[in-house]
């Protein structure tokens, strides 16, 4: 029966793409625009890489531009990266371009898929595997699970490498902060406790966050920005678009040894 075959089809090939990612060499936690750079990159480079989104629609804020007018702002020094996804874009005075946030987001989504990202919508991450004083995988259940506080046990997704790319919460880096006897504040990216985050890579504001904090966790993007204590920066989102490429850049470099 053809009712039979389209349940089948689902089942067996969503459970063999979950079982290809248990073991990841990267695993990117949220699904804004700095996850989806780094994403591509990664899977890119050869390596293999599974973003994990609690949304049923990935993609961050850029979908909605800034209070919902789906345009952004894109800086001149994040141009290259914008042309290598086939963006549209257009000149909007000095070093500054204007996209349509939809087609971007799209765009972003699509090139990282084909290049052998996997991304997984209506995960949430509720918390880190620790190994040996290292950041060694991501815990996941399911988004409405968490939300209707039932009683569901997770599952565990080991990575070499875990990228927090969570937004202005910096919820991994929070909680491999209270793992490390310490506390986050996402207000002024500062932490109480023992040890200190130390996310002062990079010259440029934009691009702060890009080192590993903790043995094993990157940040990027908004959540880099929070942990360093950068501004927002609001639907100015070449930053993040920077951010998410340079940490590939450094993880590829550490990885591909």
């Amino acid at each position: 029966m053809i009712e039979t075959k389209v349940s089948q089809g689902i089942v067996s090939t969503y459970f063999d793409k979950l079982q290809k990612n248990l073991e990841l060499d990267v695993a990117i936690v949220g699904g804004g625009p700095s996850g989806i750079v780094a994403a591509y990159y990664l899977a890119k480079a050869g390596l293999r890489v599974a973003q994990f989104d609690r949304k049923l629609a990935p993609g961050g804020g850029m979908w909605g531009g800034a209070m919902m007018f789906n345009q952004i702002v894109i800086q001149e020094e994040a141009m290259d990266i914008v042309r290598e996804f086939g963006i549209n874009y257009a000149p909007f005075g000095e070093g500054l371009y204007v996209m349509d946030s939809v087609e971007s987001t799209s765009a972003l989504l699509y090139h990282a898929v084909h290049a052998g990202a996997t991304v997984f919508n209506c995960y949430s991450v509720e918390d880190v595997v620790y190994k040996e004083n290292r950041v060694s995988g991501v815990v996941v259940n399911w988004t409405p699970v968490l939300r209707e506080g039932l009683h569901v046990d997770p599952l565990n997704i080991l990575a070499r490498v875990v990228i927090d790319g969570t937004g202005h919460d910096s919820e991994i880096a929070a909680t491999v902060a209270r793992k490390n006897g310490a506390r986050l504040n996402t207000e002024t990216g500062g932490v109480v406790g023992e040890r200190s985050l130390d996310v002062t890579a990079g010259e440029d504001e934009v691009v702060k966050g890009t080192k590993e904090i903790y043995p094993g966790l990157y940040v990027c993007g908004m959540a880099a920005s929070a942990v360093s204590g950068t501004p927002r920066m609001g639907p100015i989102f070449g930053g993040m678009l920077m951010s998410g490429k340079k940490v590939a850049d450094e993880i590829i470099a550490r990885l591909k040894k």
